[in-house]
């Protein structure tokens, strides 16, 4: 297939010299550069590119609260080797502070010379102290002290005040005053409220951020006083988690108490304003306890992930059209059992619905014939559907039983709450082990059908949540396949219990999906040897692992030929003479988060095609439960041909090659060459098939 040229553009360096790998945490800051980039495209409309910078403020807050605070933890337990890309915990550091200062002077940059003008002259008004006029400043007086005013807290600090606790990325106020009668300056902290919206409104589709107001109405904090500087900060704490096996005799216990523990991990981070003064400088460092190679300059306001408001604004003018969703009608208002015994039916989230996965587990629980229902949950967001087929169905008397992964990152407190509702609703709640989350996507759902038991299922790349289903792409699979039925339940009875099943159809983290991945492999790099087409399409989030890469790098010298669609973070290198010749690299930005993990192997006509929830990482492989399936049917394997595999290929608007110093080149089209966006070409394949297969008048599709 013809691939698209490219151009230079991503600037984070993230290959050591004379390494087989490139750095897992520059790869990072590579992709989150991507995700810059966007943001600075102005082929996407306003509020879009708005919405892509908050983006990428969001994504190094955590960064900073996970992969920058493990290495912190590294060099405090002494463990400063090597790491598999051959830098120390030490040197990662000192580069990523050199490429994180030039992405945020970059960012801050383009949010104040291109986005908020852009947004001004679109009506949209982001004010500063002291740009208001006199009834815009009436109207928010009135909204400070009615508001604002009674949940601030002054703190002042001095030998009879110590320093207060600052929560994990709140923005404070540091404070400068004075007294006029004695000359002796005070210094205070006045947190902004989370609990209140970052930009007050002013009139129509004009804001001032509250940070802003609040400094404006300072002398109301401190009457007598004179107020000599203020100054806006905000921290980064440690808010990773470890769980050892010997505490988790009760794991919901130990997670609640961890979650409650985490809001007091180690400072990492402090930024501050640029035109901070050194003064307030050496004192946040001081009392927080940092070194100056943590503290970050900022010229847009601090805590610019808030902006994520702003880009919600209803204004069609100024974002992406509506995405049309394909609606499987037979699947939501016809007989879903029905439908899926007529074949395995595919979903291609989020061009079609989610809908269908709904009223699959809406219908089950209100069907008779339905005598047990079991699910995993990883991150669900607040799907009341969910949690009302699944104690609906307990209340009709079936046997319910639910996974669900307490330590899902940063969910670990809405998950609780998840299983503890559940539980009084009679479900059978089970968790992961202390050092081993379910990550796998899978719902069984048993049925009487005459004098037998068949079992549905559905597994899919994504977690069961309809809101993240909206902007994720995945893919999951419907299917009464007997054997694929077999494995699901024999997944969950091992979840449940202490079984150690043989699977048939599915390969099961951490004992047999590594393997099955290497097996896999290895079967392209012998046809290649043969002298037989080799082909390896794969598209997942990260690739990391070692191993896999190994075998990748054994599989392009004997021959095959490797497209890696990788949308994060990419330890290995592609295009090496000798080593990695004939694999590429790619990544896709767009609209859409692109989260499916989708693996072809072999030639077009003779592949083997699997869907997965794991990515490519030794997390993913090695210490959680994870499921990789094959899509067995040749239509469904078509489709996604022609939904995932084509358009990724070709795409030359937002696709980006890595090249083996680690530099990611954006495509471009050829003189003469229309732009194609991968995304843009899906929507169009999907919205194809959907009339395609749109049942007529008095009848209906049998699949999707």
């Amino acid at each position: 297939m013809e691939r698209a040229v490219s151009v230079p553009e991503t600037k984070v360096a993230t290959v050591p010299e004379g390494s087989r790998l490139l750095s897992r945490e520059l790869s990072w800051l590579a992709f989150n550069e991507r995700v810059l980039e966007e943001a600075a495209d102005p082929r996407w409309p306003l509020l879009e590119r708005v919405k892509f910078l908050a983006i990428f403020y969001s994504n190094l807050d955590e960064f900073f609260m996970i992969r920058v605070a493990g290495l912190h933890t590294l060099l405090e337990q002494g463990e400063d080797g090597p790491g598999p890309d051959g830098l120390t915990a030490r040197e990662q550091l000192d580069r990523i502070g050199i490429a994180v200062r030039r992405l945020v002077r970059s960012a801050s940059a383009l949010l104040s010379g291109e986005l908020l003008p852009a947004l001004e002259k679109a009506g949209i008004r982001l004010h500063r102290r002291g740009t208001l006029d006199a009834e815009a400043r009436a109207r928010t007086a009135d909204y400070f002290h009615s508001t604002v005013f009674p949940v601030l807290t002054p703190l002042a600090v001095d030998p009879g005040h110590p320093f207060p606790f600052i929560s994990n990325l709140s923005l404070s106020l540091a404070v400068e005053a004075e007294d006029p009668l004695t000359g002796e300056r005070r210094f205070a902290r006045v947190k902004v409220p989370e609990i209140l919206p970052r930009f007050v409104p002013v009139g129509g589709d004009d804001f001032i951020p509250l940070e802003d107001l609040i400094e404006s109405h300072l002398d109301a904090l401190f009457p007598g006083m004179r107020i000599v500087g203020v100054y806006p900060f905000r921290i980064t704490r440690d808010m990773d988690m470890a769980i050892l096996e010997a505490e988790a005799d009760d794991l919901l216990q130990v997670v609640d108490r961890q979650v409650r523990r985490r809001r007091f991990g180690h400072v990492v981070r402090l930024e501050l304003d640029s035109q901070t003064p050194e003064r307030i400088r050496a004192l946040l460092l001081d009392k927080l306890q940092l070194g100056r190679d943590d503290l970050y300059e900022c010229c847009a306001p601090l805590g610019a992930s808030a902006l994520m408001a702003l880009a919600g604004l209803q204004r069609p003018d100024l974002h992406d059209p509506p995405l049309q969703l394909a609606v499987a009608r037979e699947l939501v208002e016809g007989d879903v059992f029905a439908t899926i015994r007529a074949g395995d039916v595919l979903l291609h989230h989020p061009y079609d619905s989610f809908a269908p996965v709904l009223a699959f587990l809406r219908r089950a629980a209100a069907d008779p014939e339905v005598l047990a229902i079991k699910m995993t949950l990883y991150r669900t967001g607040a799907s009341s559907d969910i949690s009302k087929s699944l104690t609906t169905a307990a209340e009709n008397g079936k046997q319910v039983a639910v996974a669900i992964e307490l330590k899902a990152r940063f969910d670990e407190r809405n998950n609780i709450e998840w299983a503890r509702a559940l539980e009084r609703a009679g479900v059978h709640v089970f968790y992961g082990s202390a050092d081993l989350k379910i990550h796998a996507k899978a719902a069984l759902v048993v049925r009487r059908e005459g004098d037998r038991i068949r079992r549905y299922v559905h597994l899919s790349t994504g977690n069961y949540n309809a809101a993240t289903s909206r902007i994720y792409t995945d893919v999951g699979l419907l299917s009464c396949a007997e054997e694929i039925g077999e494995d699901v339940s024999e997944l969950f009875n091992a979840l449940s219990g202490f079984a150690r099943p043989t699977y048939r159809e599915l390969a099961v983290a951490p004992e047999t999906l590594a393997p099955r991945l290497l097996a896999l492999i290895g079967e392209q790099a012998e046809r290649a040897r043969a002298g037989k087409q080799a082909r390896i399409f794969a598209k997942m989030n990260a690739l990391v692992d070692v191993e896999v890469i190994e075998a990748l790098y054994a599989a392009s010298q004997a021959g095959a030929q490797i497209d890696l669609e990788v949308r994060g973070i990419c330890c290995l290198r592609p295009g090496v003479k000798g080593l990695s010749e004939t694999i590429r690299v790619f990544s896709v930005v767009g609209r859409f988060l692109e989260h499916s993990r989708v693996f072809v192997f072999g030639p077009e006509g003779d592949e083997q095609v699997f869907l997965s929830s794991a990515d490519w990482m030794p997390r993913n492989l090695q210490r959680r439960v994870e499921l990789m399936f094959p899509v067995r049917h040749p239509e469904l394997r078509l489709r996604l041909r022609r939904e995932v595999v084509e358009p990724a290929l070709t795409d030359n608007c937002r696709a980006r090659d890595l090249d083996a110093s680690g530099a990611y080149r954006r495509r471009t089209p050829a003189p003469g060459e229309l732009e194609r966006d991968a995304q843009h070409s899906v929507v169009a394949a999907v919205q194809r098939r959907a009339v395609h297969t749109a049942p007529p008048s008095g009848r209906r599709s049998r699949r999707t």
